[in-house]
């Protein structure tokens, strides 16, 4: 599978992110027993669920899968990798116990950059799914087949990629005139983001705020409904990867705001540098 088109390999994504969905949606209809890891942040059922599912769908591929609620894998290791799956069954725990619907499946393919490899990162997303659970949206790329958007999406059974692309919206969506909009974390502000919002003020003058959980913020970019998500406060390489792939295709940008490059992955740390989508 290592020189499959992308595109292909994102049918078992497609399908493995759908699985994570209904296992997830499962937990959420009954009560929500939260556990904490290590580093305290939280953990539930449906979070094992939905890994499991995806490891079962994505094992067709014949890729290794570097998840979240996985097990550690040793730099050396996961270094020597070409393509790999990047996964964050769950991504927005903290909202899913809110029950606020603001909760993610983020599922990116991942390729071997050409750059040297070392502890600045080895890896680039190429390819992305990212899936709304609570609204059955899908949002989806691949190198070359541009970005989507579609509804009602588990509801269209098991379509190739490039048939749902075909019934689908593609982003950015045409946006009527607005104020610059930035989208921030609900649960993380900080000085940074405010000294980013008032340089965008001095920029653009009106600025328009809007705040939202997981990777939506990265869609809603990706999709034109928000111009810049500044993510001065930590993330993990799951949480942006998907994400990433789709802004790619969209025509916007990840920034590293320590680099100024492209954010990349499969670093010797997997917690990413601050960054912005734009």
């Amino acid at each position: 599978m290592q020189h499959t088109a992308p595109g292909d390999l994102l049918g078992p994504a497609i399908a493995a992110a759908f699985d994570a969905g209904r296992a997830i949606l499962e937990v959420y209809a009954g009560t929500i027993a939260v556990e904490l890891k290590d580093d305290r942040s939280p953990l539930t059922e449906a979070d094992r669920r939905a890994h499991q599912a995806i490891v079962s769908a994505l094992s067709a591929t014949a890729l290794p899968v570097l998840s979240e609620e996985g097990r550690t894998l040793p730099v050396e290791e996961r270094q020597r990798w070409h393509r790999y799956w990047l996964v964050d069954p769950l991504d927005g725990t903290k909202e899913f116990i809110k029950r606020n619907g603001e909760f993610t499946v983020n599922i990116a393919l991942m390729e071997r950059d050409g750059l040297p490899a070392g502890s600045l990162g080895a890896a680039r997303p190429i390819a992305g799914v990212l899936y709304v659970p609570v609204k059955d949206l899908l949002y989806f790329a691949w190198p070359g087949g541009g970005a989507h958007r579609l509804q009602q999406a588990a509801t269209r059974g098991s379509s190739s990629p490039y048939e749902l692309a075909a019934q689908a919206e593609r982003l950015p969506l045409p946006m009527p005139q607005r104020p610059f909009t930035i989208v921030a974390s609900r649960s993380h502000a900080s000085p940074e983001t405010e000294a980013y919002i008032d340089r965008m003020r001095a920029r653009h003058g009106e600025v328009a705020l809007t705040s939202m959980g997981s990777a939506l913020k990265i869609a809603l970019v990706a999709e034109g409904s928000a111009d810049a998500y500044p993510r001065y406060a930590p993330t993990m390489e799951w949480d942006s990867a998907a994400g990433h792939a789709i802004a790619h295709e969209a025509g916007r940008t990840v920034d590293d705001i320590t680099t100024g490059g492209p954010l990349r992955y499969n670093k010797e740390s997997l917690v990413n540098n601050w960054f912005i989508v734009h």
